[in-house]
C-alpha cells in the first residue's frame, strides 16, 4: 500500500515536472531574453473603458521549467496608458521595494515567453473603483521587503493576495503559479484567490483548496495537482492546465448614469 502511494506521488508530482524540465531546456526561451514587446492582447489604451487585466507567462531562466510569473495591468477610464502592478524579486538587490507599480506594456513578452490572459474586467465607474482598491492593496502589500522564489512570498503570492481583495475578478490562478498558496501573515486558512472557495496552507509547503472556480487542488511543496469542472480540466505541476482554457472577460457598467 505504501509503495503504491509513493508511486502515485511520483507520477502526479514528479513525472510532469521532469518532463517540463526536459522540454524547457530543449527550447529556445530558457535564457535571459529581454524582449518586452506587446502581444496584442490588450485593448488600445485610448479606449474610454476602465480595464483590469491579469496575465501569466513562463518565468525567466530555470524557473520557467515549473512556474509562471503573474501580474496585473490597469487603466482607469480617464487614463490613456496602462499601469503594471507586479512583484520583482531582484529589486531587493538594489535596495528597492519588491512591488513595482509603473506605466508599462500590459501584455508584453516576459523574457521571451508570451503571456496568457487570465482575466479581463472592463467598464466605467465600477471598474475605476476596483482599480483604486487594487492600487491601495498593492501599496499595503505585507511583503514589500521580502522575496523568496519558493515557497513564497513571490510574484504569485502578490497577485493571489490582490485577487482576494477583488472577488469580482473570480480569478483562478494557474497550477504553475508557484507561491499562490503561500498565505500572508502566517494564516492557515483563507478564501481562494477567486473568492469562490476556501483553502488551507501550511506555509506554502502543504495545502488543500476547494472552490467553484478552482475546483479541487492539492499542494505539495509548492507543486499543484488538481481537477476543475468549470470548465473541465486537470491541473499538473509544471505542465499546467490540460483541458478547456479558463480565460474570462467580464464587462461591468455603472447603471446610475
Amino acid at each position: 500500500m505504501l509503495f503504491r502511494s509513493v508511486l502515485v506521488v511520483l507520477f502526479l508530482f514528479i513525472a510532469p515536472v521532469g518532463c517540463m524540465v526536459v522540454a524547457h531546456y530543449s527550447g529556445e526561451n530558457n535564457g535571459w531574453n529581454g524582449q518586452r514587446s506587446s502581444t496584442g492582447q490588450a485593448p488600445e489604451a485610448s479606449t474610454e473603458d476602465a480595464i483590469i487585466q491579469v496575465y501569466a507567462a513562463r518565468a525567466a531562466r530555470w524557473r520557467g521549467a515549473i512556474g509562471v510569473h503573474t501580474w496585473f495591468a490597469t487603466k482607469r477610464s480617464t487614463e490613456t496608458n496602462y499601469t503594471r502592478l507586479e512583484v520583482i524579486g531582484y529589486r531587493l538587490r538594489w535596495g528597492r521595494d519588491t512591488v513595482r507599480i509603473r506605466p508599462g506594456v500590459p501584455d508584453g513578452m516576459w523574457f521571451g515567453s508570451k503571456p496568457t490572459l487570465l482575466r479581463e474586467i472592463r467598464g466605467d465607474q465600477q471598474v475605476d473603483a476596483l482599480i483604486d482598491k487594487l492600487h491601495e492593496t498593492a501599496n499595503n502589500y505585507p511583503y514589500n521587503k521580502v522575496y523568496k522564489v519558493w515557497p513564497g512570498p513571490n510574484s504569485n503570492t502578490f497577485v493571489a493576495h490582490l485577487a482576494r481583495q477583488i472577488p469580482q475578478l473570480r480569478l483562478e490562478l494557474p497550477s504553475t503559479a508557484v507561491g499562490k498558496d503561500y498565505l500572508p501573515n502566517g494564516a492557515l486558512a483563507a478564501k481562494t484567490p477567486s473568492g469562490t472557495g476556501v483553502q488551507l496552507s501550511l506555509g506554502g509547503y502543504l495545502g488543500l483548496m476547494a472552490g467553484i472556480e478552482e475546483g479541487i487542488e492539492v499542494d505539495l511543496l509548492g507543486l499543484t495537482v488538481g481537477i476543475d469542472l468549470l470548465p473541465p480540466a486537470i491541473k499538473l505541476p509544471g505542465v499546467g492546465r490540460i483541458g478547456f482554457p479558463d480565460s474570462r472577460r467580464i464587462k461591468l457598467y455603472d447603471s446610475s448614469g
